[in-house]
């Protein structure tokens, strides 16, 4: 689609300079900007593209002063930055606007669908699926019997909802992440037979799953992902695992059974937590630590494996740094002594 700049200085409010009616039909950075194509500029690093760039149209600070003519049409608003961002986000909303049901699809006939529901081609509703509005169900996906999934969800191409997954409002699950598979148990008292998998996985409204996730179902009540959850791409969440709302997993997290982790906590990536653990509220744990006890009080910063209170493992890694001189000197010390002993006899 094709705007043009008085169509979209109207919408960001903002004040015109040069060609009100060229037009454009992406974005770009203004370093690689292109006929075409609209940018901007907040940051001072990037002033001298501003001058050269081809872009069509550049975003700008009413407050900016031009030192040099330009050739780009200038859209002048409080913050080019903000202006900028309301933009991408109606640019993706208009990407992302699907509607029609693939005759490639197959919905059950028991299924109950909403209004306005996008289903690509080789998507699959299974029997007793209840699927809300405005509902985006990309290519390839695969809903099991009696899931829920509520309105305005988005399931990105190649996303598989086993049967009983119950997914609420508002809800984006990237490619490739799988949702209500059988949980790790065996019984190795007995020939290692597997343990059924009976319960299911709850996620919330508004929450957000990475590409390629794992979120294994319970083995009896549910896993459960509380609102506002947000996960990066590659996370594994065992079964009956329950995750506080609003908290935040970087890549490559993994949390073991029935651990409880508490609200609006942080995780960088690859922290490794293991099972029957609780997490209080407002956690943060640094890259790479792993979780080995429960954390019982709010706010505490943890680093390290087994990971420990943040402030004190910087302290202990300066002396783990310095370990090899240490032992050089211990060594040097226990000769000289060994010297002395000798001399005496």
């Amino acid at each position: 689609m094709q705007y043009s700049a008085t169509q979209i200085a109207g919408l960001l409010n903002g004040t015109i300079e040069g060609n009100a009616e060229v037009t454009v039909s992406k974005l770009s950075k203004i370093e690689e900007g292109v006929p075409g194509s609209i940018s901007f500029l907040s940051n001072p690093h990037y002033t001298q593209y501003l001058y050269g760039t081809q872009a069509s149209v550049v975003i700008i600070n009413r407050s900016f002063v031009l030192t040099a003519p330009v050739t780009t049409t200038l859209i002048r608003v409080e913050s080019a930055e903000n202006a900028f961002a309301q933009l991408l986000e109606m640019y993706n909303q208009v990407k992302l606007n699907k509607k029609g049901i693939s005759k490639l699809s197959f919905i059950s006939e028991s299924a109950t669908i909403g209004n306005d529901i996008y289903a690509g081609e080789f998507s699959f509703v299974g029997e007793n699926a209840t699927i809300g509005n405005n509902v985006k169900i990309y290519p390839q996906v695969y809903i099991g019997d009696n899931a829920v999934i509520g309105d305005n969800t988005t399931l990105f191409a190649g996303v598989k909802i086993y049967s009983e997954t119950s997914i609420g409002k508002n809800c984006i699950i990237h490619s490739g992440t799988v949702i209500g598979s059988d949980g790790f148990r065996f019984t190795p008292e007995n020939d290692n037979k597997k343990v059924a998998q009976i319960g299911n996985v709850v996620i919330e409204d508004d929450v957000e799953i990475g590409a390629n996730c794992a979120i294994d179902r319970a083995t009896l009540g549910s896993t459960i992902l509380r609102k506002g959850v947000k996960f990066d791409n590659l996370i594994h969440i065992a079964h009956n695992v329950e995750v506080g709302e609003n908290t935040y997993f970087a890549a490559h997290g993994v949390v073991a059974g029935s651990t409880r982790i508490g609200k609006n906590c942080m995780f960088s990536g690859q922290v490794g937590i293991i099972g029957h653990l609780n997490i209080a509220d407002n956690t943060i744990i640094t890259a790479q630590s792993g979780i080995s006890k429960s954390i019982t009080k709010k706010g505490e910063v943890y680093m390290g494996s087994p990971a420990f209170d943040a402030a004190k493992y910087r302290k202990a890694y300066i002396h783990f740094r310095n370990l090899d001189s240490l032992v050089q000197r211990v060594d040097k010390i226990e000769k000289l002594q060994k010297e002395i002993d000798l001399k005496e006899i």
